[in-house]
């Protein structure tokens, strides 16, 4: 089979009209998807990485400062403050609602792979939430987590644990001041644990059916002939399912660990929602996605705002690749 360059079918389409047609053609059909790239990826990006080194209100022309926008950002990090509080917010949340929706996937994609009577009707229930409108299941979960009224503290009064002031607290729930809250349950049956971080977390973990969906599409490729050779060695339920099933979904796992992790930290409408776009309270809820946001269409400060963007996209790749790293110690791929 003979190859050309690309100078000899530029050649060739020259001197061939109905190959310059047919590649004019082409051009025509990619031209709008070229254009979009252009003007919807490429020109923002850089122009984006422009802005970060500039003082830019948007109204007026953008002036350059060199790294004034990254030094205010490392300054607002060493204090805890600004930028730094919003890295906090969004790392617990992170931290937090990543694992669960792992481990909460993962455990109910298993029980729904149960060969049981009304199986559709429970995978269907499953997924439901997490095709409902994101501003409709924000405004429902602030109905529900309503601390006098809310039905999740109905239900926590049910079991004996006392109303929490989910919207309006700013402690977590893991902290030094959560756990004298739990101290002080033992003491004197008074418990303020959970605040507005958790209470995002818990929004996160209700929408897990888009990932529970990938799971089970994986256990369901499983060969049964190694929970076979299994239950022949003498492996029960327990040990099926940390040895072959696990294992076997460790790719899957990954892909919706990184997905999970980007998903999180970009995480904007429902934080907007739950705080009113304030960040309270006690600027709890003010997590990078909403700190960028906020400084760019309320303070007008666009080069800080695309100094924090770029920021945040350098730490999602350092993430994404230390996660590629550490996945060969316990991704496990078929045929390997």
């Amino acid at each position: 089979m003979a190859f050309f360059s690309a100078g000899e079918e530029l050649r060739m389409s020259a001197a061939n009209p109905a190959a310059k047609t047919a590649s004019l053609t082409g051009l025509m059909f990619c031209a709008p998807w070229i254009a979009g790239v252009i003007l919807l990826f490429a020109w923002p990006f850089a122009a984006s990485l422009y802005w970060s080194c500039c003082k830019f209100d948007i109204i007026n022309p953008p002036e350059f400062v060199g790294l004034e926008n990254y030094s205010r950002i490392a300054d607002e990090v060493a204090s805890g403050r600004g930028a730094g509080r919003a890295i906090l917010n969004t790392l617990y949340y992170s931290l937090l609602s990543v694992p669960l929706s792992v481990v909460l996937g993962v455990s109910l994609a298993v029980l729904l792979s149960a060969k049981v009577k009304g199986q559709s009707l429970f995978r269907t229930l499953v997924f439901l939430p997490s095709i409902i409108p994101i501003v409709a299941s924000s405004i429902l979960w602030v109905w529900m987590l309503d601390t006098d009224t809310g039905l999740v503290n109905t239900l926590l009064g049910w079991i004996g644990v006392p109303p929490q002031n989910w919207l309006n607290q700013a402690r977590s729930a893991i902290s030094l001041e959560g756990a004298a809250q739990i101290g002080a349950w033992f003491s004197d049956g008074r418990l303020l644990l959970f605040g507005s971080k958790d209470a995002l977390v818990l929004m996160t973990l209700w929408g897990v059916g888009n990932f529970v969906v990938i799971y089970l599409a994986a256990i369901g490729d499983i060969p049964n002939t190694l929970y076979e050779a299994a239950e022949i060695d003498g492996a029960g339920w327990l040990r099926r399912l940390f040895h072959v099933t696990v294992p076997m979904l460790s790719p899957v796992i990954f892909f919706n660990l990184v997905m999970g992790l980007i998903r999180s930290v970009q995480n904007f409408t429902n934080i907007y929602i739950l705080s009113e776009g304030t960040g309270q309270p006690g600027n709890s809820l003010t997590t990078i996605s909403l700190k960028l946001f906020l400084s760019a269409f309320a303070d007008f400060e666009m080069g800080y705002a695309s100094a924090l963007a770029w920021m945040l996209f350098v730490g999602l790749v350092a993430a994404t690749l230390l996660l590629a790293r550490l996945s060969k110690n316990w991704v496990h791929y078929r045929g390997t």
